[in-house]
């Protein structure tokens, strides 16, 4: 057993329950794996069913919290709504939730269709602060809950080719620091963590050459895995981080500056 997972498994959620937004596949197939191997019962919500239901399958298979897939377009405000309530019924209550759904839509300001913006801010931004409104009263009864945003460093410094993806983490990160202040008094804490370029499909989609620069250009010399990005959500989930609320954490081998 490595280091790794030994720490991981100090980490005890049981009784929690958890939504992973964006659960089917990367950082939150990741994240919603290793909530759920630290006890959390896990609501693994993806547009596309039947990959939340493996991640499902995968997270029961552990034996240990229980994990349900739940279909949902996160820019969609009755989905949204009806499928939060669909998870406090079927488990009790809400005391986690990682809003990390998002796609890409890449292209040059000066060609960028209308419809390429639109969908990524809907997706990213707008599902994000649907997703945070509908769970709020419900993270509010918990006492202690977590809200985990999946930002990105192309918020924080940008990234040519991608106004629109960092236009729409600039805005998770701007909301993520409004939310916690709004919702601090009710001892629900409110973060965002930054990856930098993580090992997914997303990433991949750039090129074998792109790539390569990428990992030039990383002090650490290597893109990120999806389980670096899991491994601190967990932290964030955890009792450790009960005092922290409010920041934006970056994952990304000393890439920003």
């Amino acid at each position: 057993m490595s280091d790794a997972q030994t720490r991981r498994i100090q980490v005890d959620l049981s009784g929690k329950v958890a939504c992973v937004t964006g659960a089917g596949r990367g950082i939150g197939r990741a994240i919603a794996v290793t909530l759920g191997q630290a006890g959390a019962s896990v609501a693994c919500v993806d547009v596309n069913l039947e990959m939340a239901q493996e991640t499902a399958a995968t997270i029961r298979s552990f034996g240990k919290g229980q994990a349900e897939a739940f279909p949902c377009d996160v820019t969609d405000s009755n989905q949204v709504n009806a499928t939060v309530e669909s998870i406090v019924e079927k488990f009790g209550g809400l005391h986690i939730l990682v809003n990390n759904a998002g796609i890409t839509r890449d292209g040059l300001l000066l060609r960028m269709k209308d419809e390429q913006w639109d969908a990524v801010i809907a997706v990213n931004l707008r599902g994000t602060f649907l997703f945070t409104r509908a769970a709020a009263r419900y993270l509010i009864r918990a006492g202690g809950a977590r809200v985990i945003n999946i930002a990105s460093i192309s918020g924080l410094m940008g990234n040519p080719g991608q106004a629109n993806y960092s236009a729409s983490k600039a805005g998770v990160i701007g909301f993520t620091r409004t939310v916690a202040k709004e919702l601090a008094s009710r001892q629900v804490t409110v973060n965002a963590i930054a990856p930098g370029f993580i090992a997914t499909e997303m990433a991949h989609a750039l090129g074998e050459q792109a790539l390569e620069e990428i990992k030039k250009r990383t002090p650490l010399g290597r893109l990120g895995d999806p389980q670096d990005v899991a491994d601190l959500a967990l932290f964030l989930a955890s009792d450790s981080a009960a005092f922290i609320t409010g920041t934006v954490i970056r994952v990304d081998g000393g890439l920003a500056e």
